[in-house]
């Protein structure tokens, strides 16, 4: 077992470095009062983003299936703004997922990010939100401070839900 996890963490580990296109990063966790299935059963639907965070009041999926390479969603923020995501590689037996942002009115680009989920030792969940990318319009750290409170305000969320 343990092998096997320390397989996917490198796999992950690896998608995210050859993925990897930004300079800057922003990495979030949270940790739920919940076992990781429960957590996977919310976060692992990649077109269930408006189900857990405030900001997004519609996900779309317009390709794919939501678990293969190459799927894409369409978010629809409160604002009416939209961002477009393919999905980039999917793990369901490791719990997380790698997806980039194609189009959106952020402030950033080459935008590539994964959401994994971790067993703890009280058989809670660790929810990791983290991203590479780079700042389009504004500085670096405005681009920073965007995308630092886009994941708290989703992981916020998550831990009331749980």
């Amino acid at each position: 077992m343990l092998k096997k996890t320390i397989l996917i963490t490198l796999l992950t580990l690896v998608t995210t470095i050859l993925h990897a296109e930004g300079k800057l990063s922003v990495s979030k966790q949270a940790v739920l009062d919940v076992p990781p299935s429960t957590s996977w059963a919310l976060l692992g639907d990649f077109n269930g983003l408006n189900r857990w965070h405030p900001a997004v009041i519609k996900s779309e999926l317009v390709e794919g299936n939501g678990k293969s390479k190459g799927s894409k969603r369409i978010l629809t923020l409160g604002d009416g703004g939209k961002i477009h995501e393919t999905l980039i590689d999917y793990n369901d037996q490791g719990m997380t997922y790698t997806y980039k942002i194609t189009e959106s009115p952020l402030p950033v680009s080459d935008y590539v990010s994964t959401i994994k989920i971790e067993r703890n030792d009280k058989g809670t969940s660790t929810v990791t939100w983290s991203s590479t990318f780079n700042a389009k319009g504004v500085s670096d750290e405005k681009a920073i401070e965007v995308i630092s409170g886009v994941y708290d305000a989703g992981l916020s969320s998550l831990a009331d839900l749980y």
